[in-house]
């Protein structure tokens, strides 16, 4: 059974510690984004690449261990916010699954099922058969629109498959917004080599926010996704042109607040002892600078979700996130990727 959801009673949250929002309360949204790491079904897809995934290798217990993933993910995807909001992420942006049918499983699982969870998902041209999706709350966001924009790259002549752009507009309570969740190429090949290919699809990205500007002059635009690149690569700091200061953010600007976060040294992910942070939430300026009452949705604060259950303790690899797969053998751990988040605030008037 749908758990009954009242959308103001249960996200409105009391800040009266802080001298900002002494003597108000405010209606709190979290919005997340998960790389949940190669989830695959049990299924052999002779029309994809799909045995390739680590789910595909294993032998035995097959069908226990997707369970198992999936309520793994399940547990993860309700916990991000619960810091400052007694809901699980009204809106989640999610790669590498497989189709649709491993989404629909995820939100049939414990406890995510206890929620209303809307899909939003395209089936993309990536050669190894994953893609990127929107879970929302249906109680709360209501999509109007959305599209997979193709990344239309193309490298030495040869037209590369990779992940679509995914563009979703819809009504957080009774706001416009539209989403981007991306999933950029990989490294493979190094990263200088292919960066090139990162900084297309950034250009893709500008391409649609400047389509939905020409509509929208004021469109509030929040874009996420695994950028394989971190915040101060060429892809965010010459093509998108990210700010990491508020101060500094003049129309049209996009804000990225994981800069000054991987400039501090955090991460969303280890790589050969190297760390990085490929998982961001990046926001058009209007979410910072508008409405300084708070009448409106404005971004108040992102993070990255990194437990220690979904961390690892001793060993070489100590502080990194708890991965499902290393090559055909099952880990039993979440993803490894940590989630992003970030929390929109805005007044709470019926106070």
């Amino acid at each position: 059974m749908l758990l009954k959801i009242n959308q103001i009673t249960l996200i409105i949250l009391s800040f009266c510690c802080s001298t900002l929002f002494a003597q108000k309360s405010y209606i709190v949204q979290t919005v997340a984004f998960y790389n949940l790491e190669n989830l695959f079904d049990t299924i052999n897809d002779p029309e994809k690449m799909d045995e390739l995934s680590p789910m595909m290798e294993i032998k035995s217990n097959r069908r226990e261990i997707y369970l198992d993933k999936l309520s793994k993910l399940a547990q993860v995807l309700c916990d991000i916010g619960k810091e400052q909001n007694k809901l699980p992420p009204t809106i989640i942006g999610i790669a590498e699954v497989e189709n649709r049918k491993v989404i629909e499983d995820l939100v049939a699982t414990s406890p995510l099922s206890n929620y209303n969870y809307g899909i939003i998902h395209y089936d993309s041209p990536d050669q190894r058969g994953i893609d990127t999706a929107l879970l929302y709350n249906k109680d709360i966001f209501k999509p109007t629109h959305s599209e997979a924009i193709p990344a239309n790259l193309y490298h030495n002549n040869f037209k590369i498959h990779t992940r679509d752009i995914l563009w979703t507009t819809g009504y957080l309570m009774d706001e416009k917004m539209h989403i981007l969740v991306n999933h950029w190429p990989s490294r493979r090949g190094g990263a200088k080599k292919s960066s090139i290919l990162r900084e297309h699809v950034a250009q893709r990205n500008l391409d649609v926010i400047a389509k939905i500007r020409k509509e929208e002059p004021n469109a509030k635009i929040i874009g996420m996704g695994d950028f394989n690149d971190s915040p101060t690569d060429k892809s965010f700091k010459k093509v998108l042109n990210t700010k990491a200061s508020k101060k500094k953010l003049k129309p049209g600007d996009l804000y990225n607040p994981f800069e000054k976060m991987f400039k501090e040294g955090f991460n969303t992910l280890t790589y050969k002892s190297e760390l990085f942070l490929f998982d961001q939430i990046f926001f058009s300026e209007n979410y910072i600078t508008l409405d300084k009452d708070y009448q409106k949705f404005k971004f108040y604060k992102a993070g990255i979700f990194n437990p220690s259950y979904m961390t690892l303790q001793k060993g070489k690899y100590k502080g990194s996130p708890k991965r499902s797969f290393s090559g055909s053998n099952y880990l039993g751990g979440y993803s490894d990727h940590y989630p992003v988040y970030c929390y929109l605030l805005k007044e709470n008037k019926s106070n």
